[in-house]
């Protein structure tokens, strides 16, 4: 695995940015519950209205269409459609993306800023597509909507003005960070035509606690470290994943980092990862294994000291404002284009989830 992955290393990611110690020592933020799955789903209803809110409506240089796209068993679900008005003479990329929220919470527009600043940079066509969530359709159903919806997209490409062999990228944050590794696995097993060009993992779950194959154990330390950390404490992994009932044996739609039939083959990957997140190392680990092991192309970002999903709950920290920017350069190297920074907001926002 390298020197770099030593124990001392490792933990030391986990150590608290000064910037927001500083902000929750003044901030005194009470405590969040994780008992119950249906309050804090009413609370992030609510946040997610400011978030958009926030954003504001859609700039000129951005078309954006609700559109529906049908899951296997016909249900329409919906989605968002991102589209360059002035379209790029050297053709629009294809992105599609999947929100976080634990498979149990979460809309489109977790993914709103993201699209919209891609679009900007590079001119691409992106899609944001909602995925049924847990507790009430539980695991497989997010993964499986979310490859019907991968699908959708790539037949619809050309009618939306994109090009699919200019790059087709596949991403998403936390949950949908593991929804987008599982499909890049899907996409290259069931020969999707046209074929993915690139993986966007932020923040990613890809391996269940306990799951670890014997020889990857000693560099997994952050579920522990971080237990108690912000936003995503082990408290609330427990929560959202007593909603979605995942199979960590199911190597093909959730425990991807063990799948039965490796991960030669696979689009470049880019990764971006916080240090004081208890998905951490299985993210650095699985960037390795990716670049290492199976010689996938593969860039990543590390924000030392930074709770999960610290640009969306914390977007007035500088860091958060570096994510942003490293977002665009990283998906810039994705697509092998450079970006236009003209209206690109590196300024974060709150994000929905």
């Amino acid at each position: 695995m390298g020197d770099l992955l030593d124990k001392d290393y490792l933990l030391s990611l986990g150590e608290i940015d000064p910037e927001l110690k500083a902000f929750l020592e003044k901030a005194n933020l009470p405590p969040t519950n994780y008992d119950n799955l249906d309050d804090f789903k009413l609370l992030v209803e609510k946040r997610n209205a400011a978030a958009m809110e926030a954003l504001g409506p859609s700039p000129p240089e951005i078309k954006t269409t609700e559109v529906q796209y049908p899951a296997d068993d016909g249900t329409l679900l919906r989605a968002k459609l991102y589209q360059p008005t002035t379209p790029p003479q050297n053709g629009s990329p294809l992105v599609v993306l999947f929100h976080g929220g634990g498979f149990c919470i979460g809309a489109p527009e977790g993914e709103e800023q993201t699209a919209r600043n891609l679009v900007q940079a590079y001119g691409v066509v992106a899609i944001s597509a909602s995925y049924r969530l847990a507790p009430e359709f539980k695991f497989p159903y997010a993964p499986k909507d979310a490859w019907a919806a991968l699908r959708w997209a790539a037949a619809n490409a050309k009618s939306w003005g994109a090009d699919p062999s200019a790059g087709f990228v596949v991403g998403g944050t936390s949950a949908g960070g593991n929804i987008s590794a599982v499909l890049a696995h899907v996409a290259r097993d069931e020969k999707l035509s046209p074929p993915l060009t690139g993986q966007y993992l932020a923040i990613p779950a890809v391996l269940p606690q306990g799951k670890a194959p014997e020889k990857y154990k000693k560099y997994l330390f952050s579920y522990e470290q971080n237990k108690d950390a912000p936003v995503l404490p082990a408290a609330a992994v427990d929560m959202f994943m007593r909603g979605y009932q995942a199979d960590d044996d199911d190597d093909i739609w959730y425990a991807t980092f063990n799948h039965r039939k490796g991960h030669v083959g696979l689009p470049a990957a880019f990764f971006q990862i916080d240090g004081m997140d208890v998905l951490r190392d299985e993210a650095i680990v699985y960037e390795r294994v990716l670049r290492e092991e199976n010689g996938i192309k593969t860039k990543k970002f590390l924000y030392p000291g930074l709770p999960h999903g610290h640009w969306g709950f914390f977007p007035f920290l500088e860091s958060s404002k570096k994510f942003r920017k490293e977002q665009v350069e990283g998906f810039g190297w994705l697509l092998g284009r450079e970006p236009d920074w003209t209206n690109v907001k590196t300024a974060a926002v709150s994000a929905g989830v």
